[in-house]
């Protein structure tokens, strides 16, 4: 049991990415919508390319959404609107006009043998108003020809405008006054039908709209049928627009069928082993050609998260609307990967993940297409991220990339520039601006996952910084010395293609440990009085030494990133301080090695092994008396050459032709240090 134990312990890491690689596999499974795949691609405009197809069987074909759209438009423009009838309103104006009749008309003023007659006149107004109906407010959009008036639960339909409004009563009542001949007295008959006459229909806005719904729910949302054995389309046939409908028809019958409980599990079996395929490559992608990063499994950790993130917030954008999945900034993914890694692994993880979600999406052809050109646009346009105006350009180089792509397939599927959907161009803009957002999501990638990105290199590269500020306080000579080894190995980085902007920060901070006893280097000594003097050469030698402890310990009290104190930790490797080693030597013939010499790890990356060279040349050169190009050209070689004999660069991914370039850039970077001249003869 013990031993089990401790062989779990020792591979905990390898077990580690076990958990995480079938945690991933399940999780983007899961994600995945809940039906089969069809197994034939077809693009409208291009020849099927596969044999005869015919009906495997019977099937509706589907109305498309604009059609579906233009048929729900026709019944809206057709709808007949109700409106209710309120019965009892005649009956009220009738007794009140009974009731205001005398005090109008009285039979002080009129002949008693006259009122009858405009009484029974005024009566028949009345009535014809109200045997048609009064409306007070129509609805918002009425059709011309009729209506529908709902009155006792008793429904009868109406030419709209055959009904009275109440804003045209008067104008009514004096009409029909004229045509009695009784014009001379329509100021007395609007006075009396003034407070009487009001609406008695009313627009029902919730039975038109059940009315309306109902309609729409009638329209069928296909339109004809295939039988089984009919043939749906030919070898070599162009894809249509009518066949194309079908066989679009016969994708989405065939997919929701395949999706059944028989089915289920394989479907699944055949998901889990294409996703675990393509997440397989991924780690024989990093353990082959990036070790460094699948040693660790925080970076391991950060990659497939982020793989995971891109698969899920596509699925659930899919599901919501589909219209919407190329909002979807995908090209964040590799924008990320080349900022903490390199631009090779972001692209290769883009592709990979990509191809995941060409199993979630629609058209998955134009999809992959599309996204895999904006993601090499991406790696080839993202260049020192820590500059503002490079992200908006790059940013606006892929935007314009997805709609030229998006405008070429139109053209392939319709023919012409017509019927675009501008819609589509608006979210791709959008995607375009949450491109953007990559600048806080690194800084709190950098929080979570202890990575470091160009931005938080730029800002430690800042002297003003408070640990540089107290080195320059402290040990001035250290800070001068640590500036022009940063100019050296910048130099250097750049001429063979490493990471200039990491060498550099990680010179500036490689001998902070300096602070803690200043006095014991010579660039700090102002005086005649050295220190060691009073020291024997075995204890000088551990103040030295302890520089490179007390710096990481300093560089870790201040938070520096792990990136920058490896440069701390390796800048001397497992080299002696050959000065004190030579001193105790020619005293103590027994003298232990191991007491002069640097604790290590010697250099592990190429930009590690840029410092140790710069570092060692620039404070050699402080020794040079009467230096002339050629004493240069010796002491850069021989420095180096010591540094490669001691296998200092084993594990430096660096090549014999890359530290002949660097030591090129050292001796002209010195020549221009020392202002060396051609001598011109007197």
């Amino acid at each position: 049991m013990s031993k089990s134990l401790d062989k779990l312990y020792k591979n905990q890491s390898l077990v580690y990415k076990y958990i995480l690689y079938a945690v991933s596999v399940f999780g983007i499974v899961f994600f995945f919508p809940k039906g089969g795949k069809f197994k034939y691609e077809f693009q409208k405009g291009k020849p099927w390319q596969y044999e005869n197809l015919y009906a495997p069987f019977d099937f509706s074909i589907t109305k498309s959404a604009l059609e579906i759209q233009n048929e729900q438009k026709l019944v809206k423009s057709n709808q007949v609107n109700y409106y209710t009838v309120d019965t009892s309103v005649l009956a009220e104006a009738q007794k009140s006009y009974d009731e205001k009749f005398p005090s109008v008309f009285s039979s002080d003023n009129y002949n008693q043998n006259q009122l009858p007659t405009l009484k029974q006149a005024g009566a028949t107004i009345l009535d014809k108003l109200y045997v048609k109906g009064v409306l007070e407010k129509a609805a918002e959009k009425n059709p011309d020809d009729s209506v529908y008036l709902i009155s006792n639960n008793l429904q009868k339909s109406v030419s709209y405008k055959e009904l009275y409004r109440l804003e045209d009563i008067d104008s009514t009542i004096r009409d029909m006054l004229r045509e009695k001949g009784l014009g001379m007295f329509n100021r007395q008959f609007q006075e009396l039908f003034g407070g009487i006459v009001r609406s008695n229909i009313s627009y029902d806005k919730n039975l038109s709209d059940k009315a309306l719904a109902d309609e729409i729910s009638k329209i069928s949302h296909t339109r004809g049928a295939i039988y089984e054995g009919k043939l749906i389309i030919a070898k070599g046939e162009v894809v249509e627009a009518e066949n194309y409908k079908i066989l679009e028809s016969l994708k989405a019958e065939y997919e929701s069928e395949l999706w059944t409980a028989n089915n289920y599990y394989f479907i699944l079996f055949g998901y889990t082993v294409l996703v675990a395929l393509v997440l397989m490559m991924l780690l024989f992608f990093l353990q082959k050609y990036r070790f460094e990063i699948y040693q660790n499994n925080t970076k391991v950790t950060f990659i497939f998260f982020n793989i995971l993130l891109m698969v899920f917030v596509t699925t659930i954008t899919v599901k919501y609307n589909e219209a919407y999945v190329f909002v979807v900034p995908l090209c964040i993914l590799p924008l990320l990967l080349k900022t903490f890694f390199d631009a090779r692994l972001g692209l290769f993880v883009h592709v990979l993940t990509v191809l995941i979600l060409g199993f979630v999406v629609p058209n998955s052809f134009e999809y992959i297409f599309l996204q895999i050109i904006a993601g090499i646009v991406t790696i080839l346009t993202i260049s020192e991220l820590y500059k503002r105006a490079n992200l908006f350009i790059s940013v606006a180089q892929i935007t314009l990339i997805y709609i030229i792509g998006y405008l070429a397939f139109h053209i392939i599927h319709e023919g012409n520039l017509e019927n675009i959907v501008w819609f589509t161009l608006g979210l791709f803009l959008l995607n375009g601006m949450i491109t953007l957002f990559v600048q806080p999501l690194i800084y709190i990638y950098e929080k979570i996952f202890g990575l470091v990105s160009d931005v938080s290199l730029l800002e430690l590269s800042d002297t003003n910084s408070k640990l540089l500020k107290e080195m320059s306080n402290k040990a001035p000579g250290t800070f001068h010395h640590s500036l022009q080894v940063a100019n050296l190995a910048e130099a250097a980085a750049n001429e063979v293609g490493a990471n200039a902007m990491l060498v550099r920060v990680g010179a500036l901070y490689h001998d902070i440990g300096k602070i803690l006893n200043p006095t014991y280097f010579t660039e700090n000594q102002i005086t005649n009085v050295n220190p060691h003097d009073e020291l024997s050469a075995k204890d000088s030698a551990k103040i030295i030494i302890d520089h490179v402890i007390g710096g990481i310990e300093l560089a870790r009290k201040n938070n520096l990133p792990d990136r920058v104190i490896d440069f701390i930790r390796s800048h001397h490797g497992t080299t002696l301080v050959y000065y004190f080693f030579k001193k105790q030597q020619e005293s103590d013939a027994d003298l232990n090695e191991d007491d002069f010499r640097y604790p290590g790890p010697i250099p592990f990356s190429k930009e590690t092994a840029i410092l140790m060279m710069a570092d060692s040349v620039e404070a050699a050169s402080k020794s040079l008396k009467n230096p002339t190009f050629l004493i240069i050209d010796e002491f850069v070689n021989k420095i180096i050459a010591g540094q490669m004999a001691a296998n200092q660069f084993i594990n430096a991914d660096i090549t014999f032709k890359e530290i002949e370039s660097i030591k090129k850039i050292f001796k002209q970077k010195l020549t221009n240090i020392y202002h060396l001249r051609v001598e011109y003869p007197e």
